[in-house]
């Protein structure tokens, strides 16, 4: 088992981490408005984000889709019961799919809760998603697996994860950014 010595963050990467963790500017050149933020290059934004997924400090750099706003009104989260020994295969076939959106293991709860993969399919209706399901189903050859279907009925909340509150560094302006700018 290989440790990481723990080090303290750099100061300039917590504050370029709370200044993206809500969403990258919606600006023409959102690195560059971010350095003149953070008073670094754009250049140097990006190195610094390269290095924090290099290292693992920063797992992934991506997109939160409001498929609502897009037309996708159907969500299905789809609940497999896969035989432990198959868990990862299952996985990794539910994850190359397209119309698969999020795909993950959770522990069974035995005598109440038997499921231990999900999945998500978003669609434009629940007939939509259905079809999806089935096709998916059938080309991955997956009816022999007790499964179950669970539309989401109501959205409370969407975003990305928010890990770092305002740091607090002597001389440094406030990272909050406008994302709404036009």
């Amino acid at each position: 088992m290989e440790l990481r010595k723990r080090v303290q963050p750099d100061p300039v990467d917590l504050c370029l981490v709370h200044a993206i963790q809500g969403g990258l500017p919606l600006v023409k050149d959102p690195y560059a408005y971010i350095a003149a933020i953070l008073g670094i290059s754009e250049t140097d934004v990006i190195r610094r984000l390269e290095r924090l997924l290099e290292t693992g400090d920063m797992r992934r750099l991506g997109v939160v889709v409001r498929h609502r706003e897009l037309g996708y009104r159907a969500n299905a989260m789809v609940v497999w019961d896969v035989p432990d020994e198959r868990i990862s295969e299952v996985g990794q076939l539910l994850g190359r799919q397209s119309c698969v959106t999020l795909c993950y293991r959770r522990p069974r709860r035995p005598g109440r809760w038997p499921y231990n993969l999900f999945c998500m399919i978003h669609g434009r209706d629940r007939e939509g998603v259905l079809r999806n399901l089935d096709r998916l189903i059938e080309e991955c050859d997956l009816g022999w697996i007790t499964h179950d279907v669970l539309f989401s009925l109501r959205q409370f909340k969407q975003r990305g994860a928010q890990y770092i509150d305002e740091p607090d560094l002597p001389g440094k302006q406030s990272t909050q950014l406008s994302v709404g700018l036009s």
